[in-house]
């Protein structure tokens, strides 16, 4: 049987007027589809003298923890031919710091680019304290829930693997909050669409594919892992085919956007997201080495728009011809 995915959401008049490359996502506008992935972009304000944001369709914050966090012993980083591989340990200065000076720092450098903050949490409960406590901050616009954090109360299981927590953290969200909800779930998931569709049912506005892959590097010489932690999470232009599946099938599964994520390094990488289903692409590694290609990468996709004679980007989505 051949798959057709479901059509792409249709544009409010505000967003088709906003531009040929502006995307509708949960109720927000994106002026375009690239914004800047979690982690990669710190709160935003670290980037000011490289990045210009307000080129940019958004950006999704360094993760927030109910309390500080220290993360993992160094090294934390480490490239290999393919990518990169990382085991930061969610590090962060905590809700009261990140309410108090990252967010009011990044509203004044944005209005035209969306910003979301991703959320950790380590128990059921730490996931709706984070939103409650940052849903009236500056600059705020959606949150991102990392639910590929380990539940620590359930033995380390990963919230997105586990049904029950995952309904139970979206849920209480959702009650915590009116502004939008995306989830963000791992490449590993055995049933990735069944754990979308659960997302959804909970109060999901939209979703994160994907996250990392994790993989452990070997420092040959010294015999030993090139993390200070040991195994960590891979990145780099390897997952663009991962993401792009992982996109792919859970966009047969439900009708919320997309957040495509995982290896784009270019328009070409980014257009394979948007055909797959996703509304918008995030940029994480290429950027932290590249800071200037997300702009290029909005730039080129306009190129290829106008080549192709497509009058609007958000008419592309979802557009992928599977084999029959």
């Amino acid at each position: 049987m051949t798959a057709v995915a479901p059509p792409a959401p249709t544009l409010p008049r505000s967003v088709a007027d906003a531009g040929p490359l502006a995307m509708a996502v949960a109720g927000l506008s994106f002026q375009n589809p690239v914004v800047l992935a979690s982690g990669t972009a710190g709160y935003g304000h670290e980037l000011r003298e490289v990045v210009d944001l307000e080129r940019l369709g958004g950006i999704v914050t360094k993760a927030v923890s109910v309390e500080p966090r220290k993360g993992n012993p160094a090294p934390r980083v480490a490239e290999f031919p393919g990518g990169m591989i990382n085991a930061v340990g969610l590090a962060n200065p905590g809700l009261e710091v990140v309410r108090r000076d990252h967010l009011p720092r990044l509203a004044a450098l944005v209005s035209r680019a969306r910003v979301l903050v991703n959320v950790v949490g380590f128990a059921v409960d730490e996931f709706a304290r984070v939103v409650e406590g940052l849903d009236d901050a500056p600059a705020v616009e959606g949150f991102e829930l990392n639910v590929s954090c380990p539940n620590v109360k359930a033995g380390g299981a990963e919230f997105g693997s586990d049904q029950l927590a995952l309904r139970t953290v979206v849920e209480s969200c959702r009650r915590a909050t009116r502004k939008p909800l995306v989830v963000k779930l791992s490449p590993v998931l055995p049933q990735v669409a069944e754990t979308a569709r659960i997302a959804v049912d909970s109060g999901a506005d939209a979703l994160t594919l994907t996250n990392t892959i994790p993989g452990l590097v070997v420092d040959v010489d010294g015999r030993r892992p090139a993390l200070g932690f040991g195994s960590g999470g891979v990145s780099g232009a390897g997952l663009v085919p991962v993401g792009v599946l992982a996109t792919w099938r859970v966009r047969q599964a439900v009708r919320v956007p997309i957040v495509g994520l995982g290896g784009v390094r270019s328009a070409h990488d980014a257009l394979q997201y948007l055909l797959a289903g996703a509304s918008l692409v995030g940029i994480g590694t290429a950027a932290m080495q590249d800071p200037r290609l997300p702009e290029r990468v909005v730039r080129d996709l306009d190129r290829w728009r106008d080549r192709h004679g497509v009058a609007r980007l958000a008419d592309v989505v979802g557009t992928l011809q599977w084999p029959t």
